[in-house]
């Protein structure tokens, strides 16, 4: 079917059965970043393959809600097709919310799969649809009765992630989550976010897009767990493992029968910004819910000694695959045809080659020229651009290794560029080196430190649009609460940095039809000098690539920017030529010398 006759199907879908609007967000049940093909149901819908979007299909009209990291993309994939481009954010663009109380008829009903909504959002269709004396319907996907030939749910097996790599058993962190909900007087916790429920079991999967996790709910009590999962992804050692910790095994679905069960003694745990609609719809009213963060997030984003080790083999790892990369890429453009994607592609060889490399730990970006100007492109057959000398590549990819996830941007100067080029290049490793260099007093949050990234930029007038951190997990999402680095106020991401924590740094400088540049490392928050004044923090950077130097204009820099540079490359090439062969380590001082 075209996207035309899929949407007609769906309307005829909703017209059997009284809904005047059905919204198709992105998500799964468990509100993944990224989806695995049997859930991604606004692609099957709109042909938009953007990770981020809604589509609002009314009887007469549809429309998709994007941001602008995807105004360029969707608006080519949705040509043709009568489906309507809202550009998230835009003058005269109303929100989802706005709309649909415009197009709303006086006891109209809105339809929706909530399993796919979270809480906060179905809460707000319930009130527009009780404003117009409606209804909601959220209990039927509707997109599942007019796909034909659906992907199945993944069936990929799970395996276990070893004490030499977590650092912790199931039993020991099962115990601090009890001690957490015994301070919330909570005898049940239940959890449907897939980092989470991976990161207490020791689990890991490949039931995600790029992300090793495993579609699956949990339900902890004082003395047990049940697991919601698919058992014939688990082999009979990892089952006996997991109920030997007292985990049970339940059937994927069977958490929403489950849970209408609780008595009304019961206090329930939970998370409403972590938990879909139709699962909190099904608790019943008696049970007491505790509204809290979901205890978990913070424990996993304080990484233990032994999974900090972990990362810095990692980071090596990755490091010198890009050695390996900027060598060869230097050294073979305008020589071989290199594209975009083919670029990408030959750094995921490196990769491979370090061993213990599981797959790329995002969807990855490389962008060629003005390309790179789009914060967010993404490559595709259609727009994959042949590599030239003269302007920038920017590479923003990561790995999954079982040594721990990286997220790492360069951007590189092939041959000779212009001075505009390497002044804007050089003002984003100012901020980049500026943020990883800050001593901060411990209870500061990302909102305190943002400004040690911003303020370069913002002496020029100048700023880039997006946060300049983020957390990262360990194999889990690459994209990480509760902590971030941004200078706007977003909910959910004022914790205060807390040791062990590993959060990107990530300034950029974006010029519509010309060039983008970001330079992206990992930082991993670490414990300095106690005093009277307090506990100070400091950063310890754990990415080892050099900032490209043929793309540097010293004279921009102060001597302490210099410096900066300058103990940085110093700690690249001592970190990295014991990896090295004599011809990469020759090249390698070259591209860490002392400016």
């Amino acid at each position: 079917m075209s996207i035309q006759e899929r949407v007609e199907a769906l309307r005829k879908a909703m017209a059997e059965r009284g809904i005047d609007i059905y919204i198709v967000p992105t998500a799964d049940y468990h509100q993944s970043e990224y989806v695995g093909e049997h859930f991604k149901a606004r692609k099957f819908i709109t042909g938009f393959t953007g990770s981020a979007g809604t589509a609002v299909i009314t009887l007469t009209e549809a429309g998709l809600w994007t941001d602008a990291r995807y105004f360029i993309q969707a608006a080519r994939q949705l040509e043709g097709t009568s489906i309507m481009l809202r550009k998230m954010g835009e003058p005269d663009v109303p929100k989802i919310e706005e709309y649909l109380e415009e197009v709303l008829p006086e006891g109209g009903t809105i339809g929706f799969d909530g399993r796919t909504i979270p809480v906060s959002e179905g809460q707000k269709y319930e009130e527009l649809a009780k404003e117009k004396n409606g209804r909601l319907l959220y209990t039927e996907d509707l997109i599942d009765t007019i796909w034909e030939m659906r992907p199945e749910i993944s069936k990929k097996p799970v395996f276990s992630l070893g004490l030499e790599y977590t650092g912790k058993s199931v039993s020991d962190k099962l115990a601090d989550i009890r001690k957490e909900m015994k301070k919330y007087s909570a005898d049940v916790h239940v959890l449907t976010t897939l980092d989470d429920i991976c990161w207490i079991l020791n689990i890991r999967g490949d039931d995600v897009d790029y992300f090793p996790l495993v579609l699956s709910y949990a339900l902890i009590t004082m003395d047990g767990v049940k697991l919601y999962i698919d058992e014939n992804k688990m082999d009979g050692a990892l089952r006996a493992a997991l109920a030997a910790d007292g985990v049970s095994l339940c059937p994927y679905n069977d958490i929403y029968e489950d849970i209408k069960k609780l008595g009304a003694e019961s206090a329930l745990l939970l998370d409403e910004s972590k938990l879909n609609y139709a699962l909190y719809k099904d608790i019943p009213d008696k049970v007491k819910k505790i509204n809290e963060p979901n205890p978990e997030i913070l424990m996993k984003a304080m990484k233990n000694e032994v999974e900090v080790a972990n990362i810095r083999k990692a980071q090596i790892k990755d490091s010198v695959a890009h050695v390996r990369f900027m060598k060869w890429l230097k050294e073979n453009v305008g020589k071989i045809r290199i594209t975009e994607i083919s670029a990408s592609n030959k750094l995921d060889e490196f990769r491979e080659e370090m061993g213990n490399f599981l797959r790329p730990s995002f969807d990855a970006i490389s962008a060629f020229g003005e390309h790179a100007a789009m914060a967010h492109y993404s490559a595709t057959s259609e727009t994959d651009a042949e590599i030239q000398e003269g302007s920038f590549l920017l590479t923003d990819t990561g790995a999954g290794f079982y040594e721990g996830s990286t997220d790492i941007t360069r951007t590189y100067a092939l041959g000779e560029v212009t001075q505009q080029l390497k002044d804007d290049f050089t003002l984003v490793a100012i901020s980049n080196l500026s943020l990883a260099n800050v001593q901060f007093l411990k209870g500061s949050c990302g909102m305190t430190l943002d400004y040690a990234a911003r303020k370069p930029f913002w002496d020029r007038h100048l700023d880039f649009k997006h946060g300049t951190g983020h957390g990262v997990g360990y194999l889990l999402n690459i994209h990480e609460g509760p902590s971030g680095i941004r200078w706007r106020y977003r909910a959910g991401e004022i914790q205060e940095l807390e040791k062990g924590m590993i959060l990107t740094d990530e300034p950029g400088l974006y010029v519509e039809g010309s060039h983008g540049i970001r330079l992206e490392n990992e930082l991993l928050v670490c414990e300095g000098e106690k005093n009277e004044f307090g506990q100070f923090m400091f950063f310890d950077t754990v990415t080892l690539i050099p900032f490209d130097l043929d793309a540097i204009n010293p004279d921009m820099m102060k001597e302490e920017e210099k410096k900066q540079l300058n103990d940085y490359h110093r700690k690249v090439y001592e970190a990295l030529i014991p990896y090295l062969t004599e011809e990469e380590k020759e090249w390698l001082k070259v591209y860490t010398r002392a400016i």
